[in-house]
């Protein structure tokens, strides 16, 4: 529907922002907050979900940055690849999808995940993609943690662990407003994905794709990503430390989702081949409309 909108002109492209801006600065922290203060404590914390999905983006990190490097990209090309590789659009798409299609109980681990994307994975990338510049990694690495204190869903989420911990309820009515704002996330952002899935066709139209080769990244993505964390997964599981199957499920889909949206902002902000990491948006938020259906009957999930 939002593709249709956009596409039709019923939504401008113009209408775009304000659309992310409400998900992202008042739905979606709303969700986050209900979905992090409903959730036990030990669920938010879980280190057999830390451990998985920490060490599969760093393989996913190591792989895209080597074979940028191979192809005779720069390392600021290979980073910020290397972010589109193992960054998934958990908290736009992932948190209403996952949570919409296994329970509420889904939150628990996509929160956790969201907490490694921001404060390791893409914090750790921009500091690689600015280290070949004179005291460049350690000034983007400061500025990379005070955008996340600045950012509302990571805020979101430590407020409702914290009431999750501490046993907080909110006042009747402000329960009420949140509930409303976090029941919008859920069509919000998937209609603007819609959206943002047509522009990004338009403005791909404009631009040169073909001198940066882009096809591997969506390969890492949408292919090796959840097919890492199943088997790292599995290994633990055989191993008695490994997450409980139906965590294993939303983890495998949460990294079966295409490339986080906003890495196009940061790499106009740094200087990276934008074209590049637009291209890889794109596809792998197409194909992803098909790919993740299958990853989701692999596993065995069922709407």
């Amino acid at each position: 529907m939002g593709y249709i909108a956009a596409r039709a002109g019923m939504v401008p492209l113009s209408a775009i922002p304000g659309l992310n801006g409400f998900v992202l600065y008042f739905a979606l922290p709303c969700m986050l907050f209900e979905f992090g203060s409903k959730t036990p404590f030990e669920k938010l914390v879980d280190p057999r979900v830390a451990l998985v999905y920490l060490a599969t983006g760093l393989i996913l990190v190591g792989l895209a940055v080597a074979w940028a490097r191979r192809r005779g990209l720069s390392l600021k090309d290979g980073a910020f690849g290397a972010i589109t590789a193992a960054f998934p659009n958990a908290g736009f798409i992932g948190v209403p999808l996952l949570v919409t299609l296994m329970g509420a109980e889904a939150a628990g681990p996509l929160i956790l995940m969201i907490i490694i994307d921001m404060v390791f994975i893409s914090s750790g990338c921009l500091a690689l993609a600015e280290s070949d510049h004179k005291g460049g990694a350690w000034t983007t690495l400061v500025s990379s943690f005070k955008a996340i204190v600045r950012n509302p869903m990571p805020i979101a989420i430590v407020v409702g662990a914290a009431s999750s911990w501490l046993g907080i309820t909110l006042y009747g009515p402000v329960e009420k407003l949140v509930g409303l704002l976090s029941n919008a996330a859920s069509p919000v952002a998937l209609f603007t994905i819609g959206a943002v899935l047509w522009r990004s066709a338009v403005y791909a139209q404009r631009a040169d794709f073909q001198h940066q080769p882009y096809l591997d990244v969506v390969v890492l993505k949408l292919l090796v990503h959840p097919l890492l964390i199943w088997v790292l997964g599995m290994a633990l599981i055989s191993l008695a430390y490994g997450p409980d199957p139906k965590t294993l499920a939303v983890m495998v889909l949460c990294a079966a989702l295409p490339s986080a949206s906003n890495v196009s902002l940061l790499a106009e902000r740094f200087g990276a081949d934008n074209s590049r990491i637009a291209r890889i948006i794109l596809v792998t938020t197409v194909v992803s409309f098909f790919s993740f259906s299958v990853v989701a009957w692999l596993m065995g999930v069922e709407a």
